[in-house]
């Protein structure tokens, strides 16, 4: 009762197939392959060399309301 056959997972992707359909599970695989994809293109873009990255550090932190507020007392 360990660990599951062969049997048992095609008797379970058998199931899967009937209850969800082949075009469904092809609709999810695509969506899946698509997030997979944009994920990876997202870490890609989030990646900055050393030099800019303290710029960023710095606009971001003039967002902030305490950035906001620190400017005000600055100016």
């Amino acid at each position: 009762m360990g660990s599951l056959s062969i049997w048992h997972w095609l008797i379970v992707l058998a199931i899967v197939v009937l209850v969800f359909g082949t075009g469904k599970l092809k609709n999810m695989g695509k969506d899946l392959g698509g997030a997979i994809k944009g994920f990876k293109e997202g870490m890609k873009e989030g990646e900055t060399p050393a030099a800019e990255a303290p710029k960023q550090v710095q606009a971001a932190k003039a967002e902030t309301v305490e950035g906001q507020a620190k400017e005000k007392t600055q100016a």
